[in-house]
């Protein structure tokens, strides 16, 4: 899976800069919130039409989501809440990426553009929904064939190559992929238990 691959890779990158960030004083749930509104920077970027600008700029934005989770564990400094507040913007850093992108299609493209970006939105969602409904029945599903990594992956790279609509053939179809992906899993994980009781 491309996110353990990638965050082999990035411990060399993130753990430096997250060190170096946190000597400054800043805590991990705050750069979690620079990271959230530097995706709506982002975003608002994306919905005028600045494709490539977007991308070059979600490079960056990546970089500061990945940095709160290594600061907190460098720091020492990891709590429950900062788990949940790193989640949950998050999801909502994602939604607002879909968004400009479905600002820019609704102008630009055409309906069945607008379609695949709202499918990918669900499909990302779900995606980690499914995650979090599993751990709330204590079952650990991390997996998956296009997780948040590999989505933010592919968008940057369509955005960077002007390729928007390349990006939402391949994340409409994977996300919603993903989501069947981890509801069998799941019930692998569950059937033989839930046979036992009935």
């Amino acid at each position: 899976m491309l996110t353990n691959l990638m965050r082999r890779l990035g411990r060399g990158i993130v753990y430096p800069i997250a060190r170096f960030v946190g000597r400054t004083g800043l805590s991990p749930n705050a750069v979690t919130v620079i990271g959230f509104l530097f995706a709506v920077v982002v975003a608002a970027v994306l919905a005028q039409g600045q494709v490539r600008l977007a991308g070059i700029l979600l490079i960056p934005a990546a970089i500061v989501d990945a940095i709160d989770g290594a600061m907190a564990r460098v720091l020492d400094r990891t709590t429950r809440f900062g788990a949940f507040l790193d989640s949950t913007l998050d999801r909502l850093s994602e939604a607002a990426l879909f968004l400009g992108a479905l600002i820019y299609v609704s102008r630009e493209g055409t309906s069945t553009e607008i379609i695949l970006v709202y499918v990918t939105i669900v499909g990302s969602l779900m995606v980690s929904y499914t995650r979090a409904r599993a751990e709330g029945l204590g079952i650990s599903i991390k997996g998956g064939i296009f997780t948040r990594v590999e989505r933010i992956a592919v968008l940057i790279i369509a955005l960077i190559l002007n390729q928007l609509t390349v990006a939402l053939w391949v994340l409409a179809p994977l996300t919603s992929l993903t989501v069947i992906q981890r509801v069998w899993l799941v019930w692998q994980a569950t059937r033989e238990n839930d046979t036992l009781q009935t």
